[in-house]
């Protein structure tokens, strides 16, 4: 290859790379209308000044649901200033104290004095700032599952859905988003909180792979300059991200690829760059959705995990039984969690002929990499 052909130091072959980034947002957001309009159906009310209606948004990680509801938020901050959007990542803010410290640096533009300061001032702060400014809120809590145990939950929502009460003339509504597809969050509130809460469940379904084909290739043409990713580059790419079947995956597997070949100094990427991405795109998967575990479920894994460095082909008896000893587990809870690692795409699970419920079980990764992701 000429020298020429080489890239040099200070070129690149990305247009934007922020698109390629896990919490860009962009423009057009493709195959998600049902859910965008449902989540605006639900704002409607706030934008005449009313209280809006409260919904959880439901799917497996990489689905879109943070993604749909910042969509949304920067369209009504684009719009109007009457309803505030407010975007609280539970992951990172899991107590109540810092929940509504959340609240109210969005709304007031710097975080509150904490130290000293008792719950209610903040709340009352954050009431008095909506009444001064006549806005309506809408809180978006991300991956609710996330924080610190059930009586948060309820105190949050509790205290949120329930602010006119105390403050007459605040309006809030509440969007949570929930990993977890089989959780019933409605049912382990309390009768205090689902009788003002009561949402609607919004559901989030795994993209198909023409799908994800279509949002990376939407992608690429946003984020790379023309002929650096052939579309026999991005067949390549959708196939491996088809394994995990996580949209993200994808997404840090162009970067990656496109990166391998900006240091090659080439102006294009080739199918060693896509293979040699993978090696370390894969892993984005088990990370991310790890997280969104809980306790009890993360040790089941990391118990699976461990037990495979002695058996390579592990059975949900002998799985069950083991893990009984070191942890708190019925028959039935057991199944539901494994139920949920195999939808997860963490672990791998087929029956088998022997009668009765008996399942084959393996993991999808190294089982080290599985064990310190689980911590």
């Amino acid at each position: 290859m000429a020298t020429k052909d080489y890239l040099g130091w200070d070129q690149t072959l990305f247009r934007d790379q922020d698109v390629f980034e896990i919490d860009f947002v962009p423009d057009q957001l493709h195959h998600r209308d049902r859910q965008l309009r449902e989540l605006a159906f639900h704002i409607r009310p706030a934008l005449r000044g009313g209280r809006p209606l409260n919904a959880i948004c439901k799917g497996l990680p990489g689905t879109g649901k943070t993604t749909c509801v910042k969509k949304l938020f920067a369209d009504i901050e684009e719009a109007t200033r009457t309803l505030m959007p407010v975007f609280v990542n539970c992951q990172v803010e899991r107590t109540r104290a810092k929940v509504f410290a959340k609240v109210y640096e969005q709304l007031v533009g710097h975080a509150p004095q904490t130290n000293g300061v008792p719950q209610r001032k903040v709340l009352a702060a954050i009431a008095r700032h909506m009444l001064d400014e006549q806005q309506v809120v809408i809180v978006c809590l991300d991956d609710i599952n996330y924080l610190q145990d059930a009586e948060t939950v309820n105190g949050v929502l509790y205290t949120l859905i329930r602010t006119h009460e105390e403050y007459p003339g605040t309006r809030m509504g509440v969007i949570a988003t929930l990993s977890d597809v089989h959780r019933d969050l409605k049912a382990e509130l309390d009768a205090c909180v689902t009788s003002v809460f009561q949402p609607a469940e919004i559901s989030f379904d795994p993209y198909t792979a023409g799908e994800m084909c279509a949002i990376l290739k939407d992608r690429a043409v946003q984020g790379l300059y023309p002929g650096v990713l052939s579309a026999e580059m991005l067949d390549f790419v959708v196939t491996q991200t088809i394994a995990p079947w996580d949209l993200r995956v994808g997404l840090d597997l162009i970067k990656r690829s496109v990166l391998l070949a900006e240091t090659a100094g080439r102006k294009e990427v080739c199918r060693a760059d896509v293979c040699a991405a993978y090696e370390h795109s894969r892993y984005v998967h088990l990370a991310c959705t790890v997280r969104t575990l809980s306790a009890a479920e993360r040790r089941l894994l990391r118990h699976i995990a461990e037990m495979s460095r002695a058996s390579a082909g592990l059975t949900s008896g002998e799985v069950f039984r083991s893990a009984k000893e070191r942890m708190q587990l019925s028959y039935s809870s057991f199944f539901d969690r494994l139920r949920k690692l195999d939808e997860m795409r963490l672990i791998g699970v087929q029956h088998r002929n022997e009668g009765g419920r008996t399942r084959g079980i393996a993991l999808r990764y190294e089982r080290d990499l599985v064990v310190a992701a689980c911590g």
